[in-house]
């Protein structure tokens, strides 16, 4: 039980570091970021167990109440803020590392409808703005950062930034980089 305390408390003060909008700490039980992760830890759970129909059933009443669809199947790492959430989809097979941002309207999306691996990974530290749309199972590095509206349909290295559509790939060492990252 401590853990999971422990955990929850881990959770909270990411969010707080995280969002500048936060005044104080008991306002992150109404984040609906903090409601999709609790859930789909539960569907999860449900999910590993192969019993479908109940991680299905919690994946979908916390989409109804949070506007965020995360499938039970997806892995989650931890430290993970859905800033403002509504419309974000994270597909079956995607995988999120610890400490993502991910503002509304992104979808970790697959491009096939094989049983294989087909939706995004997403390393440590990534942070994926608003409207963007990962697709196909495909590999975002560490430290990346994923502009608004842009397609990634292709790897992005660590250490880089994705802008467009579809996106251009810029590394930190190329002197465009710090343009795009302002």
């Amino acid at each position: 039980m401590i853990i999971i305390f422990k955990w929850l408390r881990n959770e909270i003060n990411n969010i707080v570091e995280k969002d500048p909008a936060v005044r104080y700490k008991i306002e992150v039980f109404l984040y609906p970021s903090l409601h999709a992760i609790i859930n789909h830890k539960i569907a999860h759970f449900f999910q590993n167990h192969k019993l479908y129909f109940f991680a299905r059933l919690i994946s979908q009443i916390s989409r109804f109440f949070t506007g965020i669809e995360i499938h039970p199947g997806a892995k989650l790492g931890n430290k993970i803020f859905f800033d403002h959430g509504m419309g974000i989809v994270v597909g079956e097979t995607a995988e999120i590392g610890d400490n993502c941002v991910i503002y509304h309207g992104v979808t970790l999306g697959g491009v096939s409808t094989s049983k294989a691996k087909r939706h995004p990974t997403l390393k440590e530290n990534v942070t994926v703005g608003t409207g963007a749309k990962l697709l196909g199972n495909i590999v975002i590095g560490k430290n990346v950062k994923i502009g608004a509206n842009s397609v990634v349909l292709r790897n992005v290295p660590d250490e880089a930034v994705a802008v467009g559509i579809p996106a251009r790939v810029i590394p930190k060492n190329e002197e465009d980089y710090y343009m795009w990252y302002i």
